[in-house]
């Protein structure tokens, strides 16, 4: 049969529709009405309305997913404009080293690793012998310095009474050597007439100068038991400076051995702990570190973040280690300065080249009520600062 004899079925469809056909191509383009360009287009429409029709639940589905996720994204939008977050933020607290004040070994450690204690509980004891006996010296030497002190009071009285008595004996001898100056006033005028003997003149000039004697004599006590009394209270001074030592050494004494019974500042955790029983230890050496109960959040805002926070703001602080897990708190304070300023080496932006950096400034974020969970310093948290 000759294949070329049949009509090529493409080609003649090709003809129904007026398209070119390659045996056409040498011939000029047929014409085509307008008649022909309309049922081609009502052709095409109808194709396209039946094709939609068999995809009419996939196009409603697919329009009202794109609505609803235009929506989403505008809801999203309006609110997250509400916050200020950042994931540069973390739990802190004023974590304690505890250490000891005194040296001496370990007694005991009546904690362990992580546990929770109250204010005041014993965190370690040290041997305190050495301790015992120094307050029991110096007590020993505060009743030495009392004695003393009464002693010198009792010479002090004793005295007192010597100089009573000096001074008694000096009016004594003073009364004397007025009337012997009477006597030998009358003597001597006795003498003058011729009524008196020269014997007796001198007698009485003898009386005289016997109780001129006496009377210095007894001034002289006077003054020497005044001065001895003087030198008494100096040493009762001294006494009471001695007990005031004695005292001090007892109080200073006190102190050492309330430090061999090292106590929990605040309720809190201990951590790291590294005191053992029997272990030598010296003053300033870290046994322990303890953490507070009372903790904070630390935000690192970017400075560009910081023109609409304000003390006060509520903040929501989700905490990665809870799974996210947010918790209610509120904008405590806003560091004064940026935390590279307080670091240990700050930049020097006065030399070499300059590039600027957007710097991050901490801020303080407190809980509206501390968490029922075990939290520590260096967790990471993001908190979400309501700013409108």
């Amino acid at each position: 049969m000759d294949t070329a004899a049949k009509p090529d079925i493409s080609t003649a469809h090709r003809r129904e529709l007026g398209e070119s056909t390659p045996g056409d191509r040498t011939r000029s383009p047929p014409r085509i009405d307008n008649d022909q360009r309309e049922k081609n287009s009502e052709t095409v429409k109808t194709t396209v309305l039946q094709r939609m029709r068999q995809h009419a639940i996939a196009i409603i589905g697919a329009s009202i997913a794109a609505v609803i996720l235009i929506a989403i994204g505008i809801i999203w939008w309006l609110h997250a404009r509400q916050y200020e977050s950042t994931d540069d933020a973390f739990i802190d607290a004023r974590t304690v080293t505890i250490s000891p004040q005194i040296s001496g070994d370990i007694r005991d450690v009546p904690v362990n690793d992580n546990q929770v204690v109250k204010a005041g509980t014993i965190l370690v004891q040290i041997d305190d012998s050495i301790y015992r006996a120094q307050r029991a010296q110096s007590a020993a030497q505060v009743d030495q310095a009392k004695a003393n002190i009464a002693n010198l009071d009792a010479q002090l009285d004793a005295q007192q009474a010597r100089i009573d008595q000096a001074k008694n004996q000096e009016t004594q001898t003073r009364a004397a050597l007025t009337f012997a100056q009477q006597e030998f006033d009358r003597a001597a005028e006795l003498a003058k007439t011729g009524n008196g003997t020269v014997q007796q003149a001198q007698q009485t000039q003898s009386n005289l100068k016997q109780a001129q004697a006496n009377v210095e004599g007894a001034a002289a006590n006077t003054v020497a038991a005044i001065k001895q009394l003087a030198i008494l209270q100096a040493q009762r001074s001294a006494a009471v400076a001695q007990l005031e030592n004695a005292q001090a050494q007892v109080d200073l004494a006190d102190t050492n051995l309330s430090y061999t019974i090292i106590k929990a500042p605040t309720d809190g955790r201990v951590t790291k702990l590294t005191a053992a029983k029997g272990a030598y230890v010296a003053p300033g050496q870290a046994v322990m570190m303890f953490v507070p109960n009372a903790i904070w959040v630390t935000a690192n805002f970017k400075e560009t973040q910081l023109d609409h926070i304000r003390v006060g703001q509520p903040v929501d602080i989700s905490i990665d280690a809870l799974g996210g897990r947010s918790f209610h708190g509120h904008v405590d304070s806003i560091q004064a300065g940026s935390g590279t300023v307080f670091s240990l080496l700050p930049a020097e932006n006065a030399t070499g080249n300059f590039v600027k950096v957007v710097q991050r400034v901490p801020v303080k974020i407190v809980f509206d009520q501390m968490p029922d969970v075990e939290l520590g310093p260096g967790m990471s948290v993001v908190p979400a600062v309501k700013v409108q």
